[in-house]
């Protein structure tokens, strides 16, 4: 992947992981939330985490002069 292509992922992603928060913090606040749901949210957030810290060490190479 080229660096625009690559820039572009980590766009959508963040998005994605900031539609997961609200959608977490929405679901957490209802009085009779479903655990198990919550759960699998919360699972799919972390998995979009990892995959955003991975592109931007591709992006953004930690190099130690």
């Amino acid at each position: 992947m080229d660096s625009d292509a690559l820039r572009m992922e980590l766009a959508r992603l963040r998005q994605e992981h900031r539609d997961l928060d609200v959608a977490v913090q929405a679901l957490a606040a209802t009085s009779n939330h479903d655990v198990l749901q919550l759960q699998r949210l919360k699972k799919k957030k972390l998995m979009i985490k990892d995959r955003i810290s991975a592109l931007e060490d591709q992006l953004f190479p930690d190099i130690i002069a």
